[in-house]
């Protein structure tokens, strides 16, 4: 008899039901604070700036802080993932991040609040990486797009909420109550997340296949499956030996055209959503415009993080991944080309809303099409390094910016970031990679390591 657990299989022939909602609403909510504490800075640093509380430099320094926090995060929480599994690595990140948000809301000064920022991003960047790596492992493929979606529209809404929570705190009680909100949150899903399973995948690729099977087994039970699903005791093949697959594998010959792939995808994806979202405003008011039509450029920014990914998860598994990514990244290439040039109200925020929902749906589908390229054993480590080299790119990315600017004027920037959408756009074409509808192990490259010579390709084997 072999111990083979089978568990991707049997995770992937689950039906859908109130099991993957509540795996998608606490993965979810870690992401919505993630959001929240992230993109409260703008009007934290404001409100500090305009009491005298901190300086430009100093706020400089603490947006400097969150980019290397975020950095380092996403290249943690790989490897933390993958050595000591998904369930201790997302709830370590929860708590670095909550327990060190409400740490800020109690900084004497500028400099603590600085270096509990620091700590508080390495939490912050390790949430997307665990976030969408957890969603692929415990949804079927045939609903793994709209989950993704779906995942985003929570995450999302953080940026929106902050905007209004912002709006009646800060003017009423200061800013530090901004940061009690983010860790209380924080931390009530910590607790929350108690209950989330560990991987089943991942348990039985690391040979705990007797823990795997018990978890497989609750996870059944929990989907309202009767009869558990065909596992180890039926089949013959032979389990696969459980051994720790080092980080140079990523750039072993059979995986690192996708790991190139998977950190150009992160870098565009990233480095064109900070850019366009961040800087869009500011270009119109140094062209003479309003104030009033720039923050109509943040109110479609607010409604297109959530509009996006609500599309994104009615045809992401229609289109599947490559198509839609492909389509996603020439929409945003055009829109994000023509937008700066717009002059009336109306279609500033229109065309803005739909550049920013492009750009919410390009983000979605670059950073959860990732996850879904690397075998499970360094799969967290394969979407760390690509989520670490896409930080690195927005730590330069307003240098970038302003050097284009100030060379080109706004033409050269939109120009070079429209670029940057098509050039993706034909990579991912060349690549031909498509990830929608298929099992993960399906997905696998054929050797895992040329250093021991193990095959990954399970699909053969099942």
């Amino acid at each position: 008899m072999s111990n083979r657990v089978n568990a991707g299989a049997r995770l992937d022939r689950l039906p859908i039901g109130p099991f993957h909602t509540r795996v998608l609403w606490l993965i979810g909510l870690g992401m919505f604070f993630d959001s929240f504490d992230n993109t409260l800075s703008s009007s934290v640093l404001a409100a500090m700036l305009k009491s005298g509380w901190s300086t430009l430099q100093l706020n400089s320094v603490f947006m400097s802080s969150t980019f290397v926090g975020l950095t380092v995060g996403a290249a943690l929480a790989g490897w933390l993932s993958d050595k000591f599994g998904r369930r201790f690595a997302y709830q370590f990140n929860l708590a670095i991040f909550g327990g060190m948000a409400l740490v800020s809301a109690l900084a004497p000064s500028m400099p603590w609040l600085i270096a509990a920022r620091f700590i508080m991003g390495i939490g912050m960047g390790a949430e997307y990486v665990m976030g969408y790596g957890l969603i692929i492992e415990f949804v079927p493929p045939s609903h793994r797009g709209r989950y993704l979606g779906k995942l985003a529209l929570i995450g999302g809404s953080g940026v929106f909420v902050t905007a209004v929570v912002a709006t009646f705190i800060i003017p009423w009680i200061g800013w530090r109550p901004m940061f009690v909100i983010g860790g209380v949150g924080t931390l009530w899903v910590w607790w929350m997340r108690r209950h989330l399973p560990e991987s089943p995948r991942w348990l039985e690729r690391v040979g705990r296949h007797a823990e795997a099977e018990e978890v497989m087994r609750a996870i059944e039970k929990d989907a309202g499956v009767a009869t558990p699903l065909p596992s180890a005791t039926q089949t013959t093949a032979p389990a696969k030996e459980a051994h720790w697959v080092p980080l140079s594998t990523l750039f072993s010959r059979t995986v690192i055209r996708r790991t190139l792939l998977a950190i150009v995808v992160n870098v565009i994806c990233l480095f064109g959503s900070y850019s366009l979202t961040g800087w869009m405003p500011t270009f119109f008011v140094k062209q003479g415009m309003s104030v009033t039509h720039s923050l109509g450029f943040t109110a479609a920014m607010m409604g297109g993080w959530i509009a996006g990914p609500l599309f994104l998860s009615y045809v992401s598994d229609k289109m599947g991944r490559r198509t839609a990514i492909m389509v996603f990244a020439a929409v945003c290439a055009c829109l994000g080309a023509i937008y700066p040039f717009l002059t009336s109200a109306t279609t500033i925020i229109l065309c803005g809303f739909l550049l920013v929902s492009s750009v919410a749906i390009f983000l979605t589908l670059g950073l959860g099409m990732t996850p879904e390229m690397f075998p499970t054993e360094y799969r967290f480590r394969g979407g760390g390094v690509a989520q670490m080299f896409g930080r690195l790119g927005l730590i330069g990315s307003p240098f970038i910016v302003l050097e284009l600017f100030n060379r080109f004027g706004i033409t050269g920037v939109v120009f070079a970031i429209s670029g940057a959408y098509i050039f993706i756009a034909i990579l991912i074409m060349l690549a031909g990679i498509e990830t929608n509808q298929q099992s993960l192990e399906a997905l696998e490259p054929e050797e895992m390591s040329e250093a021991d010579g193990t095959l990954a390709s399970t699909a053969s084997r099942q």
